[in-house]
């Protein structure tokens, strides 16, 4: 078959030793059939296809066949070079020495046209020699999620994995019962994780972590000098900034990973591996959704020190990069992951005084931001819809009273006395607004801070159901909607709104 679609691939990764994977094909499926083609994200790719299509709507069928094709696995592109990436990882706290991607094949990587390098993955393409016991397949919703939450991700601003296609393999998988089958093609600025340096650590092979290294420093941070006597101990600064940025940015938005075990957890700095993962509704700190975090591990609240223990890994497997003197190592790795908490406070911190609408940070504002956040936790009041709607309210005359109708009585102890203790807290923030010369720019600074829409749970469940029954329309409206999250309209009022009762999603599952 002639392929008009080409990709740029040059494969960085593959050139590393053969034991950092193991080359494998995507295994065939029967009938593959095109969902979704990000033909906007193929062009920053520099992806060329003489006439690409956007939706499995279009009336272009051989480009869509074409599409389907490649993006199942069933069709290879010129260049590419198809491997299985070798990792280990902490999972809920438990080392596994060999995890690799069980169901993904890296297709190969390629530099996009601002000169980044960018990998291009499939999953549910197969079996791998790191399957175990697995099919290495994908249902059909855990793909719809992926694509759906990294791309809702990307346009809320978060550093994140992206959505490149989606297609229908016509097969069934079985997980609880059967399921119609489906490939997901993610694009990532690297997949390696901190168990990919793990995997080496473990097995003593100090010149794999450092060839490692070496390819990290020069793919993810060129701006450190390799020469320098400390670069790799400036690699792990940088990756613990990233970190703590990233996790800082999500749980300003009310996001929950789910599953932040150290195989989940990018040296880029991006996010990963939308599983078990939600956006909060209703507020607060101990939130859970993951179906298989029954202690609460990757709570909310608990994100950040999750980072700040999973970084502990990482520097475990490089502490012989960083000096030849253990102690010494462990020293200054140790100074670092302590500076990595007041890094992602102060992060959050910034991030949640621009959802105030103030545009400095005063030392009193965390303060007033854990007294918020308590209210709404014991209001149970829903996280984001409170946000947009506090910036109606920066002035003192301002009506609250389509804010206070997101109190929900029924689970409040005394919801008279939440009530004015809210009243008495915009009281406080609005004196704040004016005092500091801020509440004529205010609305403007919190619109463009506190979406209109996430990827709420009812939403995304809706959007899977109607797919796996054929009708793709819901999951292309919800992507449509997502694609402007600070934009308000008025004929998407309802996707603004929370759950009823009966529309709740209080669990999210892995699709493995």
């Amino acid at each position: 078959m002639s392929l008009s679609l080409q990709i740029p691939f040059s494969n960085a990764y593959a050139a590393l030793p053969e034991r950092f994977y193991a080359r494998v094909l995507p295994t065939p499926v029967k009938n593959p059939a095109l969902i979704r083609f990000n033909s906007t994200l193929a062009q920053e790719l520099g992806i060329e296809l003489n006439t690409a299509s956007s939706s499995a709507c279009s009336s272009d069928n051989n480009s869509d066949n074409e599409l389907a094709q490649i993006f199942s696995g069933n069709q290879i592109p010129d260049n590419a070079a198809p491997l299985a990436m070798a990792y280990s990882g902490h999972q809920f706290g438990q080392l596994n020495p060999q995890l690799g991607d069980g169901r993904a094949i890296l297709l190969g990587d390629l530099l996009d046209i601002q000169g980044l390098r960018r990998d291009i993955q499939l999953k549910g393409s197969g079996r791998t020699p790191f399957s175990r016991s697995g099919d290495g397949r994908s249902p059909l919703g855990p793909v719809l999620r992926e694509y759906i939450l990294c791309e809702a991700m990307h346009a809320l601003g978060v550093p994140t994995t992206r959505a490149l296609a989606a297609v229908s393999s016509g097969e069934w998988v079985i997980r609880d019962g059967r399921e119609p089958g489906a490939v997901f093609t993610r694009v990532a600025a690297s997949h390696i994780r901190v168990g990919t340096f793990q995997y080496f650590a473990l097995r003593r092979d100090g010149e794999a972590v450092k060839q490692l290294a070496d390819h990290v420093l020069a793919r993810h941070y060129p701006h450190i000098n390799s020469n320098d006597d400390d670069a790799y101990l400036q690699l792990f600064e940088a990756i613990c900034r990233k970190q703590a940025e990233l996790i800082a940015q999500w749980m300003q938005l009310g996001f929950i990973h789910g599953v932040m075990n150290t195989d989940n957890m990018t040296v880029s700095g991006e996010a990963i591996d939308y599983g078990p993962c939600a956006f909060m509704d209703a507020y607060h700190p101990k939130t859970v959704f993951s179906s298989i975090d029954r202690h609460g591990r990757y709570a909310y609240q608990n994100q950040p020190a999750i980072g700040q223990w999973n970084l502990a890994r990482l520097a475990e497997t490089l502490l012989p990069l960083f000096n030849d003197d253990e102690k010494a190592a462990v020293e200054k790795a140790t100074a670092i992951l302590q500076d990595f908490a007041l890094w992602q406070q102060q992060a959050w911190l910034e991030h949640m005084r621009e959802k105030l609408g103030f545009s400095a940070l005063k030392n009193s504002d965390q303060a007033l931001i854990e007294n918020l956040l308590a209210l709404l936790a014991e209001g149970r009041i829903d996280y984001t819809l409170f946000f947009r709607r506090l910036s109606d309210c920066s002035q003192p005359d301002s009506e609250r009273q389509a804010l206070l109708e997101l109190l929900n009585p029924p689970e409040c102890r005394s919801s008279a006395a939440l009530v004015q203790n809210i009243n008495d807290w915009l009281d406080d923030w609005q004196q704040q607004l004016i005092q500091r010369g801020d509440s004529d720019s205010a609305e403007q600074r919190m619109l463009n801070k506190n979406p209109a829409y996430i990827a709420r749970n009812h939403r995304v469940a809706e959007a899977i159901t109607a797919a796996e029954k054929g009708d793709f329309s819901v999951f292309e409206q919800l992507l449509q909607i997502l694609a402007e999250p600070y934009r308000s309209k008025a004929e998407y009022a309802d996707y603004e709104q929370p759950p009823k009762p009966d529309e709740k999603v209080l669990r999210t599952f892995c699709g493995t």
